[in-house]
């Protein structure tokens, strides 16, 4: 599936283009980056599984691509990655029926 259209690819050159714009944020970032994502009191495995779950509730292809071929390295099978974007989902789901307070609230009380 392409999403050339929709988002430019994600590229070494322009991973270094914009690493140059601003050197010393990149640097942190890579390790807060590389410590988030450590074998601790969690699995590297979970840790990408997570991220694939975060990343369709936050909706970035980028994160979605990069998370679940992480996921793949650190031994996820397809069916767990599956599993957790099925987390997701139902989180996203809930979300909007519990923000439904808010619409109740403006429809009982003005």
């Amino acid at each position: 599936m392409s999403n050339e259209n929709q988002y430019p690819a994600a590229t070494r050159e322009l991973a270094e283009k914009k690493a140059a714009l601003a050197p010393s944020n990149i640097e942190a970032w890579r390790s807060f980056s590389k410590a988030v994502f450590a074998e601790g009191a969690l699995s590297a495995k979970t840790k990408e599984l997570i991220a694939v779950a975060v990343a369709h509730v936050t909706q970035c292809p980028y994160c979605i691509r990069a998370h679940t071929k992480g996921a793949l390295r650190k031994g996820a099978t397809k069916e767990e990655i599956m599993e957790a974007i099925w987390v997701a989902a139902e989180m996203r789901a809930g979300a909007a029926y519990a923000h439904a307070n808010i619409a109740m609230d403006v429809m009982e009380n003005g």
